[in-house]
C-alpha cells in the first residue's frame, strides 16, 4: 500500500461521511484524551514536571531582570515593554507547542519505519503524529509567559484603547498559528532530511527567544529575515510596536500590524502544502 493510498479513509467500516479536517480534529481529540488519561494516573509526576517546565522557562525572564539591574533600558526599551515583547511570545509559543510540540519527532519515525503504522490507519497521520505523546506539562511554559504578561499589561504606561486591548488577543491566536505552521513545515522537511529536528528547533525555540528581545538590538538582515522568509515578526514585533506606539523596523507601514491573521493563514496553506508533499515522497524502510 502506498502513502497515498495508506493516508485515506478506507470505504465501507471506516467512511464514516464526515470531512478529512474534521476527521482529523476528532482523531487528534481521541489521541490526546488517551495520552491526558496516562498523564493523570501519575498527579504527583505530573505536577512535579508542570512546576519544572515553569521553572526552567522562568529562567529566560530571570536573566531579563538581571540585565536591567545594569541597564534602565535594553535597545531603547524598558523593562516593561520587553516584558510585553516576551509575554506575548512566549504565550504563543506555549500554546503551539503545546497543541503540535510533538511535531519534531517525525523524523525519529521516518528513520525507524515507526511511521508506516500510522498510514495503515484510517486517521490522518498529521492528526497522529501532531497527538503523539501530547505532553500536558507544557502548561508551566503558557502560566509562565501569561503572567508575564500581566506583569506587563500591569506595569506598562500606555493609553489603551478599544482596538489595542483587541490587539492582545489577537496576537496571542495569531502567534500561535504561525509557530503551528513552522512547526508543520518543519516536520514536512524531515520527510527529506530525517535528521532535522534541530533545523526545525532553531526556528520554533530559536525564534520565540529571539522575539522576547527589541528589534533594535538585531542586525537589520535578520529582522528583514524574520519578516518577509519565516514571518515570525507578526508573532509579537510588529503587532506589539502598535500597541506601544513605537516606530516599525525597516520602515514599514503602520496597517502592517494588523497583519498577523492573514499572515497566520497564508503560512498554513503553505506549510498545508509541504506537509502533503512531504506524505507523498515519503518511501517506507522496508522494515
Amino acid at each position: 500500500m502506498g502513502a497515498a493510498e495508506a493516508g485515506r479513509w478506507p470505504r465501507g467500516a471506516g467512511d464514516t461521511g464526515r470531512s478529512r479536517p474534521v476527521e482529523g480534529v476528532r482523531a487528534y481529540g481521541l489521541i490526546v484524551g488517551m495520552w491526558l488519561r496516562s498523564t493523570l494516573a501519575y498527579r504527583a509526576s505530573f505536577v512535579m514536571t508542570t512546576v519544572g517546565n515553569f521553572v526552567a522557562t522562568a529562567f529566560d525572564f530571570v536573566t531579563i531582570m538581571l540585565m536591567f539591574t545594569h541597564v534602565d533600558a535594553l535597545g531603547g526599551y524598558t523593562l516593561p515593554e520587553i516584558a510585553l515583547l516576551y509575554g506575548v511570545s512566549a504565550t504563543a509559543f506555549g500554546l503551539a507547542d503545546l497543541v503540535l510540540g510533538s511535531m519534531d519527532r517525525l523524523g525519529r519515525r521516518v528513520r525507524d519505519g515507526t511511521l508506516d503504522t500510522l498510514l495503515v490507519r484510517p486517521v490522518p497521520v498529521l492528526a497522529q503524529v501532531a497527538a503523539d505523546r501530547f505532553a500536558l506539562r507544557r502548561l508551566g511554559r503558557i502560566t509562565q509567559g501569561l503572567l508575564v504578561l500581566g506583569y506587563a499589561l500591569v506595569t506598562l504606561e500606555v493609553e489603551w484603547t478599544p482596538l489595542k486591548v483587541l490587539m492582545l488577543p489577537m496576537m496571542v491566536l495569531s502567534g500561535a498559528a504561525i509557530f503551528g505552521a513552522v512547526f508543520v513545515a518543519g516536520a514536512a522537511f524531515q520527510f527529506f532530511a530525517q535528521d532535522a529536528s534541530e533545523v526545525q528547533n532553531a526556528f520554533t525555540y530559536g525564534g520565540t527567544t529571539l522575539l522576547q528581545y527589541p528589534p533594535s538590538i538585531f542586525a537589520q538582515d535578520l529582522v528583514r529575515g524574520v519578516t518577509f522568509v519565516v514571518p515570525l515578526a507578526f508573532v509579537s514585533w510588529l503587532p506589539a510596536l502598535y500597541v506601544l506606539g513605537r516606530d516599525y523596523p525597516l520602515g514599514l507601514p503602520g496597517w502592517v500590524a494588523f497583519l498577523p491573521p492573514l499572515v497566520a493563514g497564508v503560512c498554513w496553506v503553505l506549510a498545508g502544502l509541504a506537509w502533503r508533499a512531504g506524505l507523498r515522497a515519503y518511501r517506507s524502510t522496508g522494515s
